[in-house]
């Protein structure tokens, strides 16, 4: 522990007499240059974004704190010289960051403080300790969905918010994206005209001050409906308030700086899509005869817009919203959104909660009571639906009137706990709080907010993709410790989730989401670049393996979808054996007719398959893969174990799926008596397939490689 360090407040009180310096805003005007902007040639790349992950480089909540200091006195605009503007500059970056460990004291004094009495830490996360990760918590959102989902927010809302702040939401969204688009054309004109002339500019201002009548040309909106949003979201108090950390900061809700001259300044994207997700909901909340209404829109939002989401991967007709769980006449339970897939369910329950300024700010009763209504209350509901539905007995009706099927036999039922709005450190507080418990067949809640569902549901497109995702991160949540969902996705998009029972921890650092970020940013803002990241959707494209899923993908019956549960829980080395064990068989079924297979035990032997080429499918062929599945499973005495038979083109023509305890058993012991284990490495399976390549193919034989032309005509040299 430092044994001179300084307490948080006087931190806070040098950074707000170094905030009130002459001309500070061309220090922040520079900071916001030097930490925001991305420079990329021609296609975005992943290492284009890796400053955003910098740990020198300020995040938003600390620009938000420096530029709510500096306007709690009047705007000085003059500009210093280049070497006082460089000492602001410094000192600030000095001071941010001892305000950060000031910040994690608590933290590690919490941490410590028990190993020192030789005591056990049983809950140090109290609210003090918590503010560290709510202010320097990974952002909820990107800033393009804040953006994009402003129609779908508060389009409802739209003559209320035309009556009574003079703009429609889409104006208000087409106004604050040009705004952005203004200050990165102006971005990259100054960084060029910097860079040709070798030059440090003198003031990156600029680049972040608008007029209402170039805002008007660039959006193409009537002036006076940019003058209504430009009063709207202007900054006119003196956010005198504004003395601590956690403290409600006006820049937070009004982020447009008016500079005295007819004009305003804007320093960050994030802070104008933000304040216009977030803060119509206070302003109607202020009107008492509209307030139920705003709260019946914004409960509807957050279950459309996650069942809209769910829909697009799953089908519309597997999905449902409000639906009721009925015994007898009686309402038992209700689910916002249920999805029906083979026989796996998903609950969501929805809520619009947020994150109150005293839970910010410490206070550990309300951070708790704030987490129990937004998120304990959501698996409370979903709990109790889930229970009811397992138990059966219970008739389904959603909001149409239509009665929900449900499978004969519920395999597993996942609980999302969905939020709405910005609540920060979430999946950090998840983990600290959730009392929650779990069956065979109800799962680990899945806590999350609409945002995380939207980057799920873009990348994992398919039902089996996101299914998979989904049982492989709620069976690691204990094993897991990041400070944003986003993380985990993008870790297992680049290397699969699954994680080997060796592992008691793992941390996983936010820079890992580089390329997750950067697939996304291409995706929504429709600039060149890599749309999807490198990794497990990329690396085995064209195989045989990813044929093998794509099939099993179109398919919702339960022995498939085990079936590809276990193909995408694969290491990446499994997933090439696989590839190379069916072009093997494959090719030999061309070249002479007959059957092959071959078999790979998979995660220590508890599960395997077999895979068989058929020439031609038959009963005799479905009772020989049945059979070596079940000799397979006992000779390596696990619990479950695959079989899949596939025509000489590597089509799927039938499955089998054992899923039973092993057990002894006297014939098995003498009918597995010898057998020769699977192909569990490369190395072996390479082996394999040279053994195959060496047969002699004669040249009027039709050509290994499967083209169905003769060798003489096809690869024959």
């Amino acid at each position: 522990m430092e044994s001179n360090a300084r307490s948080e407040g006087e931190v806070f009180a040098d950074l707000a007499k170094l905030t009130a310096s002459p001309g500070y805003v061309h220090a922040i005007a520079q900071i916001c240059h030097r930490d925001n902007l991305v420079i990329y040639s021609k296609e975005l790349k992943s290492s284009d974004m890796g400053q955003m992950f910098g740990y020198s480089r300020l995040i938003r909540t600390e620009v938000t704190t420096l530029i709510g200091l500096m306007m709690r006195q009047r705007l000085d605009t003059s500009i210093p010289s280049a070497d006082t503007v460089k000492t602001y500059v410094a000192r600030t970056d000095e001071l941010m960051e001892e305000l950060h460990r000031a910040l994690a004291r608590p933290m590690h004094t919490a941490f410590m403080s028990p190993q020192h009495a030789g005591k056990k830490a049983d809950d140090i996360w109290h609210g003090e300790v918590m503010r560290e990760p709510i202010f320097y918590g990974a952002e909820s959102a990107y800033s393009f969905q804040y953006r994009d989902l402003l129609p779908e927010k508060y389009g409802a809302d739209d003559v209320w918010l035309t009556e009574n702040v003079g703009f429609s939401i889409t104006q208000a969204q087409t106004i604050a994206r040009a705004m952005c688009v203004l200050m990165d054309v102006r971005s990259t004109q100054m960084f060029a005209k910097v860079k040709a002339a070798k030059l440090t500019s003198e003031t990156w201002l600029p680049v972040f001050e608008y007029s209402p009548d170039e805002i008007a040309h660039r959006s193409g909106e009537d002036l006076r409906v940019v003058e209504a949003f430009l009063n709207t979201f202007t900054m006119t108090s003196d956010n005198s308030q504004f003395k601590a950390i956690g403290d409600f900061n006006s820049v937070a809700a009004t982020p447009l700086i008016p500079t005295g001259r007819g004009t305003v300044l804007l320093f960050q994207h994030y802070a104008i899509y933000e304040a216009l997700y977030e803060s119509p909901f206070y302003w109607m909340w202020a009107d008492k005869g509209y307030r139920p209404t705003a709260m019946a829109n914004r409960g509807v939002f957050t279950e459309k817009y996650s069942a809209s989401r769910l829909a697009a991967v799953f089908g519309h007709s597997n999905v449902h919203t409000n639906v009721n769980l009925y015994q007898g006449k009686d309402i038992v339970g209700e689910a916002d959104v249920l999805v029906v897939f083979g026989d796996r369910i998903i609950i969501v329950q929805a809520k619009a909660k947020k994150l109150t300024l005293e839970a910010r700010k410490g206070n550990d009763g309300q951070l708790r009571s704030d987490f129990a209504a937004a998120i304990q209350k959501a698996y409370d509901q979903g709990w109790e639906c889930a229970n009811t539905i397992v138990a059966g007995g219970c008739r389904l009706e959603n909001d149409q009137g239509h009665e929900v099927s449900l499978p004969q036999a519920v395999k597993e039922v996942y609980l999302f706990c969905i939020v709405s709005d910005h609540y920060p450190a979430l999946a950090f507080q998840a983990r600290q709080y959730l009392k929650y418990q779990t069956t065979d067949v109800i799962r680990t809640p899945f806590v999350m907010d609409v945002f995380l569902l939207d980057a799920m549901t873009e990348m994992l497109s398919t039902p089996l993709r996101l299914l998979s995702y989904i049982r492989m991160r709620v069976a690691v949540v204990e094993q897991i410790s990041l400070s944003h969902e986003l993380t985990a996705l993008a870790y297992h998009l680049s290397r699969n989730l699954w994680l080997d029972d060796n592992y008691d921890i793992v941390m996983l650092e936010d820079s890992i989401a580089v390329d997750l970020d950067t697939a996304m940013t291409v995706r929504r803002e429709g600039i060149a670049g890599e749309r999807t990241p490198p990794g497990i959707l990329t690396r085995m494209a064209g195989t045989f393996y990813e044929r093998l899923i794509a099939q099993v993908e179109e398919q919702a019956d339960p022995a498939t979808l085990e079936l590809g549960f276990m193909l995408l829980s694969m290491s990446e080395d499994s997933s090439r054996n696989v590839h190379q064990g069916l072009e093997v068989i494959t090719k030999q079924a061309q070249f002479d007719g007959h059957r092959h297979d071959f078999s790979l035990g998979l995660k220590g032997g508890v599960t395997g398959v077999c895979f068989h080429c058929n020439p031609v499918p038959s009963p005799e062929a479905v009772a020989t893969l049945g059979f070596h599945c079940e000799k397979r499973k006992y000779a390596q005495r696990a619990q479950t174990w695959f079989g899949v038979s596939l025509n000489p083109k590597g089509d799927i023509q039938f499955g089998v799926t054992l899923d039973f305890p092993w057990s002894p058993s006297e014939k098995m012991e003498q009918l597995t008596k010898g057998m020769k284990k699977g192909i569990p490495v490369a190395s072996e399976l390479r082996s394999f397939a040279s053994s195959a390549r060496s047969q002699k193919v004669g040249r009027n034989d039709l050509c290994p490689c499967g083209s169905g032309s003769k060798l003489k005509r096809c690869c024959m040299p």
